[in-house]
């Protein structure tokens, strides 16, 4: 063997064991005795097994598993009754021909691994309108319904059809006082798509409600087929369209709610023009607020007063009128019974969060019209104006008078809140029957007038729901007019009066009847809403499986 060959072996050895101990910062030190580990990777992780823990083998067959795998314990002969009922999962059947409002409403309240999958539709992948798009127009319809005053249900509801009409069944609605938002999930193994929405400003405009319910029937309807283009256009024309009454009809309207409220509490001809003297007055000067960029709760304020500063007026003038029929008919003209019974409807149906922010809504413009109508007791009692909280009001001896007077209280209620005048007079009839209900039972039959609010509220929310099936459209514009009748004007003006009088016990013994009135007219509308969906054969309690969620399970 030659010297060359002699030095090669050496020199692969040193290419081999010396170079990389110069070339690697994490060579191990000469002289560092480092013990063997038999065969043991040098590199774990957080979910290698310890030291010392002994794991039996894997059963033959069985593969490594994933998180959609059933636990090794788990056997379909001795499953608990956790995960299956005794008697079966009941088929969900949801009929073609029902309002999409009851079948969106029936999906959502299901949990989403029993929701039936949607018909084959138009879908991205196929040609279909890009998932973007889908989700923002839907983020508009639901702002658009939120903003006009629906009920966050409802308008989950008309996202989930809005989503499903174009073949996107993985989608999440989220509704919240002034957020919206909403994610799909095209399968399982892809990331998920989420867009928001913020509601900025609120109005009330139920005609553009009752235009955005009609997109939404539309898009439901697989014989339409109304392209996204289309629908984006119509929302376009919705936004651009103007009011249906000009704002003297409006200021008209409001003077007329107060002086037929006045009459319906016992007031006469003389009332009835000083309470629409009021409320007319107290409606300028509210839009003159809301120009200026007052927040809302000024308004109240500003318009609570005229009405009470006129029939104060009138006690210190000893004009033989009864000046608390003149404040009752203009607190019926500010007291926000939309908002109220939205709240509690969104409290009703597991929108907790929502009804929370809109009863908090409500607390604020009732504060807002205590405030005002308290300072003007307070300067009409240091005048010496002669108010008497124990004074009854006369509302017993005309129940013609009162019908009619309730149903002119519906017509500019439903006016007040810009309504199609085809549903003008449906709701003016449902106000007429309220009011005949609350009369029999609480006048004629000596019933509470809590308990005669809730039965007629709910005649209200009965009727209200059976007319708007009828029309394909949403049930605001045939319930909320139609409970004005009911409010609580009187209740919470001689709770106001008692307190201005320092009676605070009397005080708020009234304002505490107030409120159970107001919450049994939102129950009761929400109720009759409930008991019409029973005869539309629609959300009976075995097709409402997803009702346990709001009963803890």
């Amino acid at each position: 063997m030659s010297e060359a060959e002699d030095r090669k072996p050496q020199s692969d050895e040193a290419r081999s064991g010396f170079d990389p101990e110069i070339t690697s910062e994490f060579a191990i030190p000469a002289g560092l005795a480092v013990p063997r580990t038999g065969g043991e990777p040098e590199t774990t992780s957080e979910f290698a097994v310890p030291n010392g823990l002994d794991v039996g083998p894997p059963a033959a067959g069985e593969g490594e598993g994933s998180q959609f795998s059933l636990p090794s314990t788990y056997s379909a002969r001795e499953a608990p009754a956790a995960f299956t009922p005794a008697d079966g999962v009941p088929v969900v059947s949801l009929i073609k021909d029902l309002p999409w409002q009851d079948r969106m409403r029936t999906m959502l309240r299901m949990p989403v691994s029993d929701r039936p999958a949607p018909e084959p539709g138009p879908r991205a992948e196929e040609g279909g309108p890009a998932v973007p798009r889908v989700l923002d127009l839907t983020l508009r319809i639901g702002e658009l319904l939120l903003a006009g005053g629906e009920g966050a249900e409802d308008v989950e509801a008309a996202m989930f059809a809005v989503c499903r009409s174009y073949g996107l069944d993985r989608c999440e609605p989220n509704v919240t006082f002034t957020l919206l938002s909403i994610s799909y999930q095209p399968s399982l193994v892809e990331d998920p798509v989420t867009a928001s929405r913020t509601v900025r400003r609120r109005g009330t405009d139920y005609t553009r409600l009752a235009a955005v319910f009609r997109l939404v029937d539309d898009l439901s309807d697989p014989e339409s087929h109304l392209s996204l283009e289309e629908a984006y256009r119509r929302l376009a024309e919705m936004r651009r369209n103007r009011h249906p009454y000009p704002g003297w009809v409006l200021t008209s309207a409001s003077g007329l709610l107060a002086g037929a409220a006045s009459v319906l509490v016992g007031g006469d001809l003389v009332v009835f023009v000083a309470a629409a003297l009021g409320a007319m007055l107290g409606d300028r000067l509210a839009w003159l607020c809301a120009g200026r960029g007052l927040p809302e709760f000024y308004q109240f304020l500003v318009a609570a007063m005229p009405p009470a500063a006129i029939g104060i007026a009138l006690t210190l003038a000893d004009v033989d009128v009864k000046a608390s029929a003149v404040i009752t008919g203009g607190l019926f003209a500010l007291l926000p019974g939309r908002a109220l019974v939205a709240g509690v409807q969104d409290g009703l149906t597991g929108f907790y969060i929502t009804a929370a922010a809109r009863l908090l809504e409500v607390m604020y413009f009732f504060v807002g019209i205590v405030a005002g109508v308290l300072v003007m007791l307070y300067v009409g009692v240091q005048l010496g104006a002669h108010l008497n909280p124990d004074a009854a009001l006369g509302v017993t001896k005309r129940p013609l008078w009162q019908i009619g007077a309730s149903m002119l209280l519906s017509l500019t209620f439903a006016v007040l809140l810009q309504q199609e005048r085809s549903t003008v007079l449906a709701v003016t009839l449902n106000g007429g029957v309220a009011w005949s209900v609350y009369g029999a039972m609480h006048y004629a039959g000596d019933i509470s007038p809590v308990a005669s609010t809730a039965v007629a509220a709910g005649v209200v929310g009965l009727f209200g729901q059976l007319l708007s099936r009828y029309r394909f459209a949403s049930a605001l514009p045939y319930t909320t007019a139609a409970i004005g009748p009911l409010l609580p004007g009187s209740a919470t003006y001689f709770g106001l009066l008692a307190i201005a009088q320092n009676e605070l016990d009397a005080g708020l013994v009234s304002i505490t009847k107030a409120a159970a009135l107001a919450m049994a007219i939102a129950i009761g509308v929400n109720l009759g809403s409930e008991i019409s969906r029973l005869f539309l054969r629609i959300g009976s309690a075995e097709k409402r499986r997803a009702a346990k969620r709001t009963r803890g399970f």
